[in-house]
């Protein structure tokens, strides 16, 4: 039995540091998204850019490795979490378990992405994006289903920025840090959920415009979402606070990962 609860609490300990892991990948997406908008870096502004960026580092093989381990065991809680009827922390409903199984999804993506930078066969997000919306286009009813994609993944968008603006966010954590340090962790969470919200938004919307004009190119993910931004109107100031509000929610993860409910 005792040896069950050390796997256990070693399996959360995995899952949490998958929560350290994604704070630092926000975190260097919002310094990216400022780069662009000033024009002093080249660099994706996704998850793609910012492992590429981990991978130049010294220790960026380790520290990949370490992410794919740690996306692993994050994933697989979440797929749990999903699978499992009875109550758990992150609650017992139907929502709940569509959800986790969606974050199982999302974190198991981040391993795998993360897998392919440690063996150094990374490449570009927007890239992976824009050929998969293709081969998606050329089967029956293809169109249709990038349309479908790209109106879930707006009506995420939408979700997570009125999770951040209700603060509902707070419901997965089982508390917050003393003093000052909860009230910027608040902060940090409402700013970083309605800007991460925004530009899920936009991929989405920008899957629909890959559908209407049946060119999948327009499908280009993060990447091309915070690009956009920064061709509208205003859009150096727009996407520095875009890349603030990235900088935010990865720092918001941090105190996920010691606060968050498992």
């Amino acid at each position: 039995m005792s040896g069950t609860t050390t796997a256990q609490r070693g399996w959360q300990l995995a899952a949490r540091s998958g929560y350290v892991t994604s704070g630092v990948l926000h975190v260097l997406i919002g310094v990216l998204a400022v780069r662009v908008a000033l024009g002093s870096g080249g660099g994706h502004a996704d998850q793609s850019g910012a492992l590429a960026t981990i991978a130049r580092t010294p220790f960026g093989a380790i520290v990949l490795w370490a992410s794919f381990v740690a996306f692993v065991a994050l994933g697989t809680w979440q797929a749990a979490v999903a699978l499992r009827k009875q109550p758990t922390s992150q609650g017992s409903g139907t929502g709940d378990r569509v959800q986790a199984a969606f974050r199982a999804v999302l974190y198991l993506a981040l391993a795998v992405t993360s897998l392919s930078f440690a063996l150094g066969s990374g490449r570009s997000s927007s890239k992976q994006t824009s050929d998969a919306t293709q081969s998606l286009m050329s089967a029956p009813g293809g169109r249709i289903l990038v349309g479908v994609v790209g109106v879930a993944v707006a009506v995420g968008g939408v979700v997570y920025a009125v999770k951040g603006l209700r603060r509902t966010f707070l419901e997965d954590l089982h508390g917050l840090p003393p003093g000052p340090a909860g009230a910027w962790s608040r902060r940090l969470g409402v700013v970083g959920y309605v800007a991460k919200g925004i530009a899920l938004a936009i991929v989405g919307v920008l899957f629909v415009v890959a559908a209407a004009k049946h060119d999948p190119d327009k499908a280009t993910g993060l990447d091309g979402a915070l690009r956009t931004l920064r061709d509208a109107p205003a859009g150096t100031w727009l996407l520095v606070a875009a890349g603030a509000g990235f900088v935010a929610y990865g720092l918001y993860s941090f105190v996920r990962a010691r606060y968050g409910r498992l």
